[in-house]
């Protein structure tokens, strides 16, 4: 798909999707659970969101591709997890629509009447068609949206800072600690939206910048947001009046600050809705396009229309879904959307892990979470707790589309997984097994490439090309040089073996080639023409060089013809750059093979020298 979206878009398409019924709506409902501490049960579920962010943004941009936590997932667990994962967030970003739209119906019915259920079908039908428009058109509708939205909160907030009453706030925690935990699980439904950008982050342009960027901004403003708003409210509201409202801001608005501000929240709250609701379906839309690309389902699935290259079956799909989930009832679809989400939630979490403990050399994410790997855990306990919060019902509908998830891919599934995924490698790396095949790390490479639109140049297709030995002993330099001469000397026919290492020698005479402690770059001019060699030399335990270098554990043996001096002398430069990396010797250490050491110079950050 097209890359039109750029940092303002995933702020918005992220805060849009989190800003509706989660604060329109739940407040009341939340209050009626801790009391006046509710606006603190939103600042935790919104601190809780921030890890997933975190992880989310490193994995988004080390994989920045559409489907969002299916691709990752699938890539890290396998395509059964990732069936499962791709399922449970289509239902939880629909569920979350369905739940805008169902806010949308309310304000409809107190207007003009209409039946809910009918109004909600056709809000549905409507976002839906705005949708099938074009990503581009509905990214653009979403902008507008979220900036007038966000005017209109910050407008009642600070008008309503003056009317707030103290006795309000007392006793603040008047339901006890385990129901203000119990609250925050209640309106994590709230921060759903963190997952939207994953879903189309294929269509982000400059993925490394704008999406650690757009979600960590958006994350951090929506729950300040969401904080600031709720106190105002229960400063503003009798609590006998909040408790259990369905209108909170809106009631808090008409009694303390005039019809004009009324007037604005209601269209605040029609903003919010409407945000979500398209958010959601634009998001929640590519999940089917990403199951298809992987035969979990049919190919029609994948269809796009020919002007606008829109999943428009996916769209009508996540249409349908949403009008079913419209028809259960609202405190069930809160919770059921809150469980799903979580699960999304801690399989990010545990995807960050996974990833980092394979050891891939081509897992290149351009943000990396902090706090590893603690910030994951302390996540998932989180998730867990909250998880456990919410209650059974929710929990056995989560479980019904687990189930239906692994049933999806029992009847799908080819023998084997179309990319070994990531936890085999982490096996492996345990068991030292030959489990695996370099399917991942070279989608991962290529993923990188993509992202950062590489070029490869004559070094790169000589690396390509390049010998390889693993030595596993230690080493003297006359030892070297032996054993380069034994493994090129049949490629270079106008060198004999004595030769190439009288070379080496001589070379090694005029100067140490030895660059660091680690690294090593013997080069040396052979006869003939038109000829370039590069060997990659990699001894765990340690080549003596000299007594400053007496363990160099990476060298690159370069032998060319007069003629490719240019090539030759691009070749140092580039060695040099990819060598100074700050992870480079990690890395050179992880590898598990000649591919994966090549990638370590295909997806460098490197000026490539190309016409």
């Amino acid at each position: 798909m097209r890359k039109t979206i750029g940092f303002t878009s995933i702020f918005c398409i992220s805060s849009g999707a989190m800003i509706s019924s989660g604060l329109f709506v739940l407040p009341g409902l939340a209050f009626s659970k801790a009391g006046p501490a509710v606006c603190l049960a939103y600042l935790i579920a919104g601190m809780v969101a921030l890890t997933t962010v975190l992880s989310l943004s490193e994995l988004i941009t080390a994989m920045p591709k559409s489907g969002g936590d299916y691709f990752y997932v699938s890539r890290t667990f396998g395509q059964l997890f990732g069936t499962v994962s791709g399922l449970l967030s289509w239902l939880a970003l629909s569920l979350k629509s369905a739940f805008a739209i169902i806010g949308l119906a309310e304000l409809a019915h107190i207007a003009i009447g209409i039946n809910l259920s009918l109004a909600a079908l056709l809000f549905t039908a409507l976002f839906t068609g705005i949708n099938l428009r074009g990503v581009k058109e509905a990214v653009r509708f979403q902008i507008i949206l979220v900036f007038a939205l966000i005017g209109v909160l910050l407008t009642f907030f600070v008008l309503g800072m003056p009317h707030m009453e103290v006795q309000h706030f007392k006793p603040f925690i008047s339901n006890g600690v385990a129901s203000l935990f119990a609250t925050a699980g209640f309106v994590f439904v709230s921060f759903g939206g963190v997952l939207t950008t994953a879903s189309v982050a294929g269509e982000v342009e400059n993925p490394a910048r704008n999406i650690p960027l757009g979600l960590i901004a958006s994350t951090i403003a929506v729950t300040l947001l969401y904080t600031l708003i709720t106190f105002t409210v229960v400063g503003l509201l009798p609590p006998e009046e909040l408790r259990g409202s369905l209108t909170p801001i809106a009631s808090a608005a008409r009694s303390s600050l005039g019809a004009f501000m009324y007037v604005a929240v209601l269209i605040g709250s029609l903003l919010a809705f409407v945000t979500t609701a398209n958010g959601g379906i634009l998001t929640a839309s590519h999940y089917p396009v990403a199951l298809t690309k992987d035969d979990m389902l049919p190919r029609f699935f994948a269809k796009t229309s020919t002007v606008k290259s829109t999943p428009f079956v996916a769209i009508l799909a996540t249409g349908t879904l949403i009008a079913l989930a419209v028809i259960l009832k609202l405190d069930l679809l809160v919770k059921a959307a809150s469980a799903v989400i979580l699960v999304s939630n801690i399989f990010a979490h545990l995807s960050v892990i996974v990833m980092r403990e394979s050891r891939i050399v081509s897992y290149r994410p351009t943000f990396k979470a902090p706090l590893y790997p603690w910030l994951q855990i302390g996540g998932i306990a989180a998730f867990l707790f909250l998880l456990f919060e919410t209650g059974l019902q929710p929990m056995i509908i989560t479980l019904v589309f687990i189930a239906s998830g692994v049933l999806l891919y029992l009847l799908r599934q080819k023998k084997t997984d179309s990319v070994p995924p990531a936890l085999l490698h982490l096996v492996q790396r345990i068991t030292n097994k030959e489990l695996v095949t370099g399917d991942l790390s070279v989608e991962l490479r290529d993923i990188v490439e993509n992202r950062d639109n590489i070029v490869r140049d004559e070094f790169d297709l000589m690396v390509e090309q390049s010998h390889f030995l693993e030595i596993v002993k230690p080493l003297n330099l006359s030892q070297l040089w032996e054993i380069i001469a034994a493994e090129l000397h049949e490629s270079l026919p106008g060198l004999s073996a004595d030769e190439i290492s009288e070379l080496l020698r001589e070379r090694e005479r005029d100067g140490t080639t030895a660059i660091s402690q680690f690294v090593a770059v013997p080069h040396i001019i052979s006869k003939g023409a038109g000829d370039f060699k590069i060997l990659l030399i990699r001894a765990p335990e340690g080549i003596f060089f000299s007594d400053e270098n007496p363990q160099v554990k990476a060298v690159f043996v370069l032998i060319g013809t007069k003629d490719m001096r240019r090539l030759h002398l691009r070749a140092l430069a580039a060695i040099a750059q990819v060598v100074q990396a700050e992870d480079f010797e990690e890395r050179w250490s992880m590898a598990r093979n000649h591919r994966e050491i090549r990638d370590l110079f295909l997806i460098s950050k490197r000026p490539r020298n190309n016409p």
